[in-house]
């Protein structure tokens, strides 16, 4: 029985009951009047939504007149009302007892069900499923099954299950009548509304002849088309219009292949370039642009491949100009776009508005969370100091690490990033010290690195030299990485001087980060080796691949470790290959730049001769499934964000050379 109609029963069995003569004596101390007329006057005050008295009143019924015909219909109210003022512990107790002490009640299986909706309105939906079997074994009434696979099928949803939504609401539309029928087709319409791709695709496989198959498939072409799959997109939704023409949802369906198809007009063999050409940063761009040509020409060569056109814009290294850039890109309807070296972030973002895939060359950060269109190519502060780190702990045994960093911001995002790589490592970061980025003397940093800025307290320095002679055992893999330095002796015999004019300095660390420059590398190197900090190794960033630094410090400097993306003179066959038709091609060595837009040019090539790519959104997903692209600059691939994740290179000198270390 429905709630709804509680009133008009209770309301014909007041009257029924007052015609007719009660049995038994009224305790003396029962209120005043007839237990009809309490039960009234109880209702009354439910009706005007006076709760609290209407409970008391409620209460004092079943406490005189619980053998009268309407003391499970008090029962039922008091469970109501406790529900409605959110009591629902008190609301089940009442409901169980109206249960239990009234079995052949008209109100029994609404009990049942009301004290499944108690649960449901404390958000235990999983409790709802788990009882509603034992609840519907108990029930008979059409009706209540009805409400209560209705109610599962809610439950069902706030667990945002839709797929078993949908298969209780069709045992709900088995039991409806045609009042609630309209109610319950809403309810699958909504769950259906939420299916991802592949439940709907289960379910339009299924068997099931009460599904809504109409609404299955114009779901799925849906989804394709939200997802950017616009292949399979229109596939569906054409078939969905020629199954249902006179559909309610025909309609919509036509114009969403409209859309689909004027979005995806593009030039799949035609990619765009944005390249500061002029301006401030002219000589940046007319570097890179050597790569891009030589990719196509690379690219031209090969047989069986599609002829493919690049169209080049200027940016001036100008915001503005760059927009005005892609805008002319977007209606030359580019397949996407490479660069800008500059002004990427706002090349990104209209790119990204456009629905343009773009492969941008920055180390800027977070510029492939601008969207899912925007990717970066390039070596990355994260990408180094994992290089390094991973080398010198799994490679050479390293534990213990110092940090000497410029105080400004090249500065503290490397020092900060490979802290943390080092401590997500198992590392131990046993020194820190900032430099004045202007100064040429680091003797400070450098003396309160290694304990000689400071005096040392007698009580520690035992504890002191025992975990320094710890430390020197670990040191002999690190020697062995270095080359002996051709003045060692002389070296050792100045420090020997200096030894007997000041303390020992207190080098309690196998490895020293310093991201910097080459030119302030160069300055800082001989000082560390002048407050003898020896034995230890040298690691910096992809600076340091400059003959800047060997020119300043070639004997302090050997054995030093660096990352870099391009090696020129690497033993790669590829790169080799590369940088043979480069020198050929200019008459001079490439650098990084060069060799990035390379890559970044030929993976964009590949990708649009790819027979299957017909849209944009295929060939992002193309980038993102990239296992491992073989370029110049090391195997790359995209990380979900659109990051370029490469294998870096790790150089150390030798002598007055470069060398790839293995």
């Amino acid at each position: 029985m429905k709630l709804d109609h509680c009133i008009i029963i209770i309301g014909i069995l007041v009257s029924l009951c007052s015609c007719v003569p009660k049995p038994g004596v009224t305790p003396s101390t029962a209120p005043a009047g007839t237990a009809d007329g309490l039960f009234l006057r109880a209702e009354q005050q439910y009706q005007a939504k006076s709760y609290g008295d209407a409970l008391i009143l409620f209460n004092d019924y079943l406490l005189y007149f619980s053998e009268e015909p309407m003391a499970p219909a008090a029962l039922m109210k008091i469970g109501i009302i406790n529900s409605i003022l959110g009591n629902y512990n008190i609301a089940r107790q009442a409901y169980q007892r109206l249960i239990v002490e009234y079995p052949g009640s008209s109100f029994t299986q609404d009990a049942l069900f009301e004290m499944l909706f108690t649960f449901y309105k404390e958000s235990q939906f999983q409790e709802v499923i788990t009882r509603a079997a034992e609840v519907l074994e108990n029930m008979d009434s059409p009706d209540h099954i009805f409400r209560t696979y209705a109610l599962i099928g809610d439950a069902y949803m706030a667990m945002e299950s839709p797929i078993d939504a949908i298969q209780y609401y069709l045992e709900a539309q088995r039991q409806s009548t045609a009042f609630d029928h309209q109610a319950i087709d809403l309810k699958l319409k909504e769950a259906i509304a939420q299916l991802d791709s592949d439940d709907v695709a289960i379910l339009l496989d299924s068997a099931e002849e009460r599904l809504p198959m109409d609404y299955l498939l114009f779901q799925l072409g849906l989804n394709f088309a939200m997802e950017e799959k616009y292949g399979d997109a229109l596939r569906v939704l054409e078939e969905f219009i020629e199954r249902y023409p006179d559909h309610e949802n025909t309609s919509l369906a036509q114009s969403l292949i409209e859309e689909i198809k004027k979005n995806a007009l593009f030039k799949r063999h035609t990619l765009g370039c944005l390249l500061p050409l002029s301006g401030p940063y002219q000589k940046f761009g007319l570097t890179a642009l050597k790569g891009i040509e030589l990719a196509l020409d690379q690219f031209s060569s090969l047989s069986g491949k599609p002829s493919v056109n690049i169209i080049v814009k200027d940016t001036a290294g100008d915001p503005d100009k760059t927009r005005q850039a892609l805008q002319e890109l977007n209606e030359d309807q580019v397949a996407a776009i490479i660069g800008p070296i500059v002004t990427a972030q706002v090349a990104a973002q209209e790119a990204q508005s456009h629905g343009i895939p773009i492969i941008t060359i920055t180390q800027k950060d977070n510029i492939a969370s601008i969207g899912d269109n925007v990717f970066r190519n390039f070596i990355t502060p994260q990408m180094q100091v994992q290089a390094i780190a991973n080398y010198a702990m799994d490679s050479l045994g390293i534990g213990r690490f110092a940090i000497l960093y410029p105080d400004e911001n090249y500065g503290d995002t490397f020092m900060n990033l490979f802290w943390d790589e080092l401590i997500e490592k198992g590392g131990q970061v046993v020194g820190v010290e900032a430099y004045n980025p202007e100064h040429t003397d680091f003797a400070d940093p450098i003396k309160k690195l290694v304990g000689l800025y400071y005096e040392i307290p007698e009580d520690l320095k035992p504890e002191i030299e025992a975990l320094l002679e710890k430390i020197k055992k670990n040191r002999s893999k690190i020697k062995e990485s270095q080359d002996q330095l051709s003045n060692q002796q002389k070296g050792e015999e100045e420090q020997a001087d200096k030894q007997d004019e000041e303390p020992e300095p207190i080098v309690d660390f196998e490895a020293i980060f310093i991201p910097d420059s080459p030119k302030k590398a160069g300055l800082i190197i001989p000082q560390l080796a002048y407050y003898d900090v020896n034995d230890v190794l040298l690691l910096g960033t992809n600076l340091w691949h400059s003959d800047s630094l060997i020119q300043m410090a070639q004997q302090y400097v050997q054995g030093v470790v660096m990352p870099d993306a391009f090696f020129v003179e690497s033993e790669s066959p590829q790169v080799k290959a590369f940088v043979e038709k480069f020198e050929q091609t200019y008459q001079e060595k490439p650098g990084f730049i060069e060799a990035v837009m390379y890559d970044s040019a030929m993976l964009l090539l590949d990708v649009v001769s790819k027979p299957h790519i017909r849209f944009r959104s295929e060939l992002k997903a193309e980038l993102f499934n990239l296992v491992e692209f073989q370029g110049v600059t090391g195997a790359t691939r995209f990380d979900e964000n659109g990051d370029a994740q490469k294998k870096l290179h790790l150089l150390t000198i030798k002598g007055k050379r470069f060398v790839e270390l293995e």
